[in-house]
């Protein structure tokens, strides 16, 4: 599937995108996904962090919606203290979901980002509703094997984007190779991390 698999944007976490970033990229609305893009599966409200994102998003002229898979419950409760859009069981890794977020919020295509942390339902969603995709790092995985398997996959896919992008820098051939070793060591250790929590 190669480029498909392919986010736009790739950030280790949401707050590391930085200011001006969705007006130098003609962004005006954003569907975000909730668990474990935002908050874990713990936090049933929207931490601080998640508020001064919105805040300063909002500040820039951009529109967000919620559409997560999770249950009705779950995402209103979410949504409810940040009064935006939300869809539940939204049916990633179809568009349909993302969609109805947009509908919501009157978004154009071309204007309309997603915000996601899964490869496997986020970023298909994304390519599915024709909208373009900003990646970034899960903040906290389930322990099953299902999970497990899917970030290996999704792991592999991210090694190849990243070093892709090396390809693309003005780096002597021998130095990207070196650093895109230690990248992906460095990857593998936060994973391993994360799956031991």
């Amino acid at each position: 599937m190669g480029k498909l698999l392919w986010p736009d944007w790739y950030f280790d976490d949401f707050t590391r995108i930085p200011p001006d970033f969705f007006k130098k990229n003609n962004i005006r609305y954003l569907i975000c996904d909730i668990d474990n893009t935002l908050v874990t599966y713990d936090d049933a409200e929207p931490t601080e962090k998640v508020i001064g994102f919105f805040d300063r998003i909002k500040k820039e002229g951009v529109h967000p919606a919620f559409a997560s898979n999770n249950d009705e419950g779950r995402v209103a409760t979410f949504a409810r203290k940040t009064g935006f859009p939300a869809v539940h069981k939204a049916g990633k890794p179809f568009g349909r979901g993302v969609g109805t977020a947009m509908r919501l919020l009157g978004a154009e295509r071309k204007r309309t980002a997603m915000l996601g942390d899964q490869i496997f339902t986020d970023l298909l969603a994304a390519r599915t509703a024709g909208v373009r995709m900003i990646l970034v790092k899960p903040i906290k995985d389930k322990p099953s094997l299902l999970f497990r398997i899917k970030r290996y996959f999704e792991q592999m896919s991210i090694d190849r984007y990243l070093r892709r992008y090396e390809i693309n820098a003005s780096n002597p051939e021998r130095k990207m190779k070196r650093k895109m070793k230690k990248l992906r060591k460095k990857l593998r250790r936060e994973q391993r991390k994360k799956e031991r929590k």
